[in-house]
């Protein structure tokens, strides 16, 4: 049984291989924080410089709707590989992925619904 520092580090490691491998590109920071059947994994410096040019080359609205789609598109198609990663990492199958990317900071946002909290075990007091 894994501590909760022990998942969230985990689950950092899958996330940023995950982006290098499926979307090109690590991000430059992420943090990840279960809480109870709650997992937030927080991404930033996420955009690729091709992402960074298409926004700031269209209309701003056109741009930022036009990147968010094709990042729905491809975690929904990436989606089984992300639910196996967190069920391997946290024991706990996923109910629900939620997604968001915001193009004028290039920070993205996970969150997944767990079945349940996963058992952790307590970290040593020192």
């Amino acid at each position: 049984m894994r501590t909760q520092g022990e998942i969230e580090a985990s689950v950092c490691e899958g996330i940023t291989r995950f982006e290098q491998e499926y979307m090109g590109r690590g991000p430059k920071d992420i943090r990840a924080h279960l809480i109870g059947d709650l997992l937030v994994v927080r991404l930033q410096g996420v955009l690729t410089a091709a992402e960074q040019h298409l926004v700031k080359s269209l209309p701003a609205e056109k741009g930022r709707d036009l990147l968010k789609q094709v990042r729905t598109h491809l975690l929904e198609t990436a989606r089984p590989l992300l639910e196996a990663m967190i069920q391997e990492i946290t024991g706990q199958k996923t109910v629900s992925l939620h997604h968001d990317i915001s193009t004028a900071t290039g920070e993205e946002i996970m969150i997944f619904t767990l079945r349940e909290a996963p058992l952790v075990r307590e970290t040593k007091k020192k």
